[in-house]
């Protein structure tokens, strides 16, 4: 049985916020200069942002199927 359920768009927001605190943690604790950390971080975020994107827009497309129905045509 796969109890992993797909993450909301608020739950993917809220790991795109502790990314960006992560980033600006790095920066103070001198870790900016550490190409591959860095590299590997800003790589999460876009990730995230992507998964937000797509997330935000699934939770678009399936209120308003459920608010008019699907589309016909």
């Amino acid at each position: 049985m796969n109890t992993k359920s797909t993450p909301t768009a608020a739950d993917i927001q809220a790991q795109l916020r502790l990314l960006y605190v992560e980033r600006a943690l790095a920066e103070v604790e001198g870790l900016a200069a550490n190409a591959r950390y860095m590299g590997d971080l800003l790589d999460d975020i876009q990730a995230h942002k992507s998964a937000l994107v797509g997330a935000v827009v699934t939770d678009i497309a399936t209120l308003r199927a459920e608010l008019s129905g699907p589309l016909q045509g």
